[in-house]
Parts: C-alpha cells; structure tokens; sequence
C-alpha cells in the first residue's frame, strides 16, 4: 500500500509518498514520477487535491440504501463535473450565496492509472491505479427541486463542490472498504462499498464503452443512505478505511 499525496511547500507545488506522518518528495507526477532526496514533516505542508483529472466522472444511485423505494438502475447512471469544482482537503466549501438545502455525498473515488477506451471488466479492474476519498457536494433544490436546472451544472458543479484527498492510496481492494461521513462528529454515513450496486470495475468498463477515460481521471462511486443539509460554520469528514480523513468546514 502506498499513499501518494500532492502539496505545497516553500512556493513549490509537488507530489509525494507519506508514511507515519514523513513525506518523500517525488520529481513529476502521480503517475510519472521517481524519488527525490527531499522530505518534509506531513505538519509543515500544505496539501492539495491529490489528483489532477482532465475528466470528474460521477456514478450515482448506486447504494441500495441512497435510492431508497426507486428501482435500481440497470446500468450505471454517469454524470459529470467540472474541473473547476475540484477542492482540496482542510478548504472550504463555498455556501452559494442563493443556496437552500446544501448537502454532503461522501464517497470512494476511483484514480485512473491507464489510458481506457472500450475496456473488458478485467481490463478495467487493471486500469485503476488508486483510490482517494471524495464529497460530491449537492444544492438539493437546484437538482431535484421544484424548479430544478435541466442540468446538474449548479448542483454538482458550484466552485468547491468536488472535494477530494488526502491522499491517493494505492494495493487496497476499493470494493471492500468501510465509508463513514461524519457533520459535526456525529456519524451521518456509514456502509461498506462492498454494498456498491456496481463495483468499480463495472463502472470503468461501462463509461469506457462510451468515452475515452485518461490517466489520472477520476470517478466519483456514489454514496449511502440519506443525506440531510450543512450550513455554514458544519464541519464535515469523510473517512474511508485506509485512505483517511477528508476534512472541510462549510463557508458562506
């Protein structure tokens, strides 16, 4: 298992390995990268959103115990969201100024490791290099509200609603690891991806048929059970089971 992460220390941005709160900074990439003989205390740097995608994929209505009395979907159902939404970890999020019912979505997100086009499940499953933990942030009104955009391109897509990090781990199995999303400290979600409808090979493959999905592309895997609102001033986490803690406090 290795945890890579991106941060920012003495006006330079940079990628790295942590362990036991050290890290080895790396020269390049996530994906293309060697070793350095820098290090940094984990407490002394900034970190960043630890990916850096050409595509925000989104999978939703895939835990039974979000979709609720609806059927389940045959087939994964994808949307997108832009790159500006992307969020590092510790930063705010953003409470639009004519936002109403702004609500939390943790989730696992898969990291793509390999250029993907029309790929079998087992091709797919090989494509994903890592997995980090995500809040796909969601102004409930303007998606399922009365008089809803056509488009989620506010909903899901408000600057700061594509939370993602600490750290992109890699060697662990995405379709077996706990999920607990916390507001406040009080544990608001709390399931295992194990209970995905589709797992994460299946998403890949699926959206593959479709589009072209590039290195370093990330897919967002939906989330569980019910969501409620945060206001300004809620601090929400988002843990994954050895991944972390992704940690924001809601700002108006």
């Amino acid at each position: 298992m290795t945890r890579y992460v991106r941060f920012h220390h003495g006006g330079k941005t940079a990628y790295g390995i942590e362990h036991d709160g050290v890290i080895e900074e790396l020269s390049g990439n996530l994906l293309h990268h060697s070793k350095t003989t820098s290090t940094h205390a984990l407490k002394d740097v900034k970190l960043l959103a630890p990916v850096e995608p050409r595509n925000i994929i989104c999978v939703g209505l895939n835990y039974r115990s979000h979709i609720g009395d609806r059927n389940p979907p045959e087939r994964p159902e994808v949307f997108f969201k832009p790159l500006s939404c992307l969020q590092n970890p510790e930063d705010p999020i953003l409470y639009p100024p004519d936002a109403t019912d702004l609500h939390y979505e943790g989730e696992l997100v898969i990291v793509l490791g390999k250029h993907v086009r029309n790929a079998s499940k087992e091709e797919a499953k090989a494509a994903i290099f890592g997995y980090t933990c995500g809040n796909d942030v969601s102004e409930r009104q303007w998606q399922l509200g009365p008089t809803r955009d056509r488009q989620w391109w506010r909903a899901k897509g408000c600057d700061t609603f594509g939370v993602v990090g600490p750290a992109v781990v890699t060697g662990i199995d995405g379709d077996n690891v706990k999920l607990q999303t916390r507001l406040n400290g009080e544990v608001v979600q709390a399931q295992t991806t194990a209970d995905l409808i589709f797992d994460c090979a299946t998403m890949v493959s699926f959206v593959s048929k479709y589009m072209t999905i590039e290195p370093g592309d990330i897919i967002y895997t939906g989330t569980p059970g019910v969501t409620r609102p945060m206001k300004p001033g809620d601090i929400v986490e988002v843990e994954l089971e050895g991944i972390g803690i992704l940690r924001n406090r809601v700002k108006k």
